[in-house]
């Protein structure tokens, strides 16, 4: 397997706890009465996550040219294990939630008082800072996770919509990568068709689920809603993430087909 395969798995893997790990920040931000702070601190892992992200095309794409060269006409293999090491993500991810909170929480905390991000990394490194990090690695209560039903205050059109979002994001570069296989005269055109799979869902994540998570998290601050109910909904939105991942693994080669077909009408 190519070394540019190797580099885009764990690019996918950062990607995808990153945004596994974004669930919790808004959980954070109530607990902390500042929500705008928690935002502002994740933004930074934001920024990793969007260079990783600009890194995994090229890759792709470069390993895509170098196997036409030589007469490969299909990897999909490759292909089907970066989106495996999505579901991999989002598992670790969700183990990680809990710890993750706490961390971000003394963050969010610490940076209130000293208003500093130098001050911030230099604590966060300090012997003390390490410390806390080791003393706050826990993991998912059985109790939460046992109260999770599928009773009348179920999501079920967020969590639908949340996974076909999920799922489209998933492989949307990956399709339009992959049809360069199936349509190698036109390539280009087809690993840039990438941008319109990702706007459907990027639409319906800013649409639909953003501001559904929005209100309940305004809910919780008014009162209108409790911590417990709103921590459930955070476990049906990374449940839905998994999913996603998986049914991605069924969307992947349609796609890729779909748009290799576009590639050639457009």
């Amino acid at each position: 397997m190519p070394v540019q395969i190797y580099i885009v798995l764990i690019l996918t893997f950062v990607i995808n706890l990153i945004t596994t790990l974004s669930y919790s920040v808004r959980i954070v931000g109530i607990r902390t009465s500042r929500v705008a702070i928690s935002f502002a601190l994740f933004n930074i892992l934001v920024l990793v996550s969007r260079t990783a992200n600009g890194f995994q095309a090229p890759l792709l794409a470069k390993t895509v040219e170098n196997d036409l060269k030589i007469g490969v006409t299909s990897n999909i293999g490759a292909f089907r294990l970066i989106i495996f090491s999505c579901s991999v993500a989002t598992v670790v991810g969700t183990l990680l939630i809990p710890t993750f909170q706490r961390v971000l929480s003394k963050a969010v905390i610490n940076f209130s008082i000293h208003k500093s991000m130098g001050k911030l990394l230099i604590h966060g490194f300090s012997k003390s800072g390490i410390l806390y990090f080791k003393d706050s690695i826990t993991f998912p209560r059985r109790e939460n996770i046992s109260d999770i039903k599928l009773g009348n205050e179920f999501p079920l059109r967020i969590f639908i919509l949340n996974i076909f979002a999920v799922a489209i994001l998933t492989v949307g570069v990956l399709s339009a990568v992959y049809a360069s296989y199936l349509n190698p005269e036109y390539r280009t055109t087809a690993s840039n068709l990438s941008a319109f799979i990702n706007g459907v869902a990027t639409i319906i994540m800013f649409a639909f689920i953003d501001p559904h998570l929005s209100v309940m998290t305004d809910d919780v601050m008014l009162g209108k809603c409790s911590e417990a109910t709103f921590r459930k909904y955070i476990v049906y939105m990374t449940i839905a993430r998994l999913i996603g991942t998986l049914v991605a693994q069924l969307l992947f080669l349609p796609v890729a087909e779909v748009l290799a077909l576009a590639a050639s009408t457009v």
